[in-house]
């Protein structure tokens, strides 16, 4: 039985709104690093082995495995080189003005797909084996 709490993924947002010419680590204004958590992951992997000699000098081993026995749906965001792959949001640098009230220089437009997954882990797997030892 394996079982992980959900992996903490940053708000980055696309663009450089700090304007510091790296716009690779750049997150939505008020959350700090690792604010958010990814999904959970459980899974029970099971091994049955079973050894028949049938002689002295020969003998079979029955295997049945399986992975992820109870099939769990386990979410997962896609991933990078640095762990998880999630914009919070587009930084969208251009001047905006609503309501007619005060101007602000940018703002982010949130997407529809933020912190749902993208993929899963791999779903039921059972596979047998026969070996035969002479």
């Amino acid at each position: 039985m394996s079982f992980g709490s959900g992996r903490p993924t940053d708000a980055r947002v696309t663009g450089d709104p700090n304007r510091d010419d790296n716009s690779s680590n750049d997150r939505l204004a008020g959350y700090g690093r690792n604010a958010f958590l990814g999904p959970d992951y459980a899974t029970m992997d099971l091994r049955l082995t079973r050894k028949i000699h049938v002689t002295e000098r020969l003998r079979l081993e029955l295997t049945a495995e399986s992975f992820n026995l109870f099939n769990r749906d386990n979410q997962r965001y896609s991933l990078s080189e640095d762990g998880f792959l999630n914009s919070a949001g587009q930084f969208v640098p251009i001047d905006r003005n609503p309501n007619n009230g005060p101007t602000y220089p940018a703002y982010y437009q949130r997407p529809t797909n933020f912190l749902k997954a993208t993929s899963a882990y791999a779903p039921r797997l059972v596979q047998l084996g026969l070996r035969f030892i002479f």
